[in-house]
Order: C-alpha cells, then sequence, then structure tokens
C-alpha cells in the first residue's frame, strides 16, 4: 500500500510498542506525521495506555505475551504501509524525524535508516545503558562488518523485506536480530543522529543495571546465531 501525503512523502505505518506510557502518549501521537498511522501495540498496560492512544487517533493491537520484540513484530504484521517505521514509545525520540528516514527509504538510497542517538539532557541515556550499547556495537561489528554507533529504536524498512527476515526474537534482541539479518541479506543500512531526550517514565529495560544485563543477554545470543539465506531477505529491485 503506497500513499503520500501532502508534502510528497509516503506515508509509513509507525509501530509504537507501549507498556504503561500513558503519560508520554500525547506527545508521541501528536507527533506522527500528518498522513502516517500511528500502530500502538498494548503490551500488558495497567494505565489506561490503550484508551488514550485510541483517543489519540492511534490504531490499537494488544500483545499479551510480554517482550519488546513480541509487541514490535505484532505491530509489523498489523502494519499495511509499504513502509514501517518504529519507535519507543516513551517519549524519548520524536517519530516526527522519521519523515527524512522515509524519504531515503523510498527513494532507493537505503534499505533500513537507524536513528543514532545523542542525548540532549543528562539522565537521558544512563552510563550503564550507554556502555551496554557500546560493547554491543562493538560486538555487531566483529560480526558484520558494519560500523554502527547505536542500536536504538528509531528505524524505518519496507515492509516486505522486513517480514522476509524471519525475525524470531521477542524479547530484547528484536532490533539487534533485524540488524544483524539485514546486513547478512546484504541490506544497504545507514545511520542517522537524532536527538534523544529523557523518557517519561521509568525504563522497563534499561532503566536499572540488571534490565541492561537482561537486554545485553539476549543481544548477544542474537549474535551467535547462524546467517540467514541471503536470496530470501534481500530487497528486491522492484522493492526499491
Amino acid at each position: 500500500m503506497v500513499r503520500v501525503t501532502n508534502s510528497t512523502t509516503p506515508c509509513a505505518d509507525v509501530v509504537l510498542p507501549c507498556l504503561d506510557e500513558a503519560a508520554a502518549l500525547p506527545w508521541v501521537l501528536a507527533r506522527i506525521p500528518d498522513g502516517w498511522r500511528a500502530i500502538v501495540v498494548d503490551n500488558g498496560s495497567t494505565d489506561g495506555s490503550a484508551t488514550i492512544a485510541r483517543a489519540h487517533g492511534a490504531t490499537v493491537v494488544h500483545e499479551p505475551r510480554r517482550g519488546f520484540g513480541a509487541a514490535c513484530h505484532t505491530g509489523l504484521l498489523a502494519a499495511e504501509a509499504d513502509i514501517v517505521c518504529f519507535c519507543d514509545c516513551d517519549a524519548s525520540l520524536d517519530p516526527g524525524l522519521l519523515t527524512a528516514f522515509v524519504r531515503t527509504v523510498a527513494a532507493g538510497d537505503a534499505d533500513l535508516v537507524l536513528g543514532r542517538r545523542r542525548p540532549q539532557e543528562r539522565g537521558a541515556w544512563p552510563v550503564h545503558a550507554r556502555l551496554g550499547n557500546l560493547a554491543l556495537t562493538r560486538m555487531l561489528r566483529r560480526r558484520t562488518g558494519l560500523t554502527l554507533g547505536d542500536l536504538g529504536p528509531l528505524r524505518a524498512a519496507r515492509r516486505e523485506p522486513l517480514l522476509a527476515l524471519g525475525l524470531t526474537d521477542r524479547r530484547s534482541g528484536y532490533p539487534l536480530q533485524m540488524v544483524v539479518r539485514a546486513a547478512d541479506a546484504g541490506w544497504r543500512i545507514e545511520e542517522r543522529e537524532v536527538p534523544y531526550r529523557p523518557r517519561t517514565g521509568k525504563s522497563k529495560v534499561t532503566g536499572t543495571w540488571r534490565g541492561t544485563w537482561h537486554t545485553v543477554r539476549d543481544m548477544r545470543a542474537v549474535l551467535r546465531q547462524p546467517p540467514v539465506a541471503r536470496d530470501l531477505a534481500t530487497p528486491t529491485r522492484a522493492a526499491r
């Protein structure tokens, strides 16, 4: 499904995994580009997040299995647009920045565009989370040759090639698995700097040393997986 906004930017679906983000949702949803669809994937919220999301015009789907990857993949399956974006739902990242990502993918200049987070305030990115990210990017370079500076959640790619990657991780390793399998499949991956704000509310993943360790553990498991079959997941010329 290819739609175009008034500014000639192709429309996209934005997947927003959500677990108790009632306080952040209004800010996030107000910044979804006009004509785009926000898909809020409720992962078991108890604070009325789903109701708030609907009131602000989002499509809400439910994923009862706890896990960042489970929520992201359910959102991907619910998406219909040719290009699908991902963004955290905690107001740390502005989904409006995704318009540039989508233009790049639509023009065929990259197959996957990633946001490299740049903290705007003290405390936006805790030291333990930053160290975990640094370790993982180094391991990613050894595994794939990619010289990325971040494994952040803000990203955009075409829906059908994403599905063809056959992503299986349903926990914290999902974002990394997407990058690893895309690299194995020969995708052109581009990274862009994006401002990173302090999140609204308490982090469920990287807000503590324990949460960061669990994330690193999940991602290390992804890096040990064998490469995928390249012919099944490489974006076709038609898709580009």
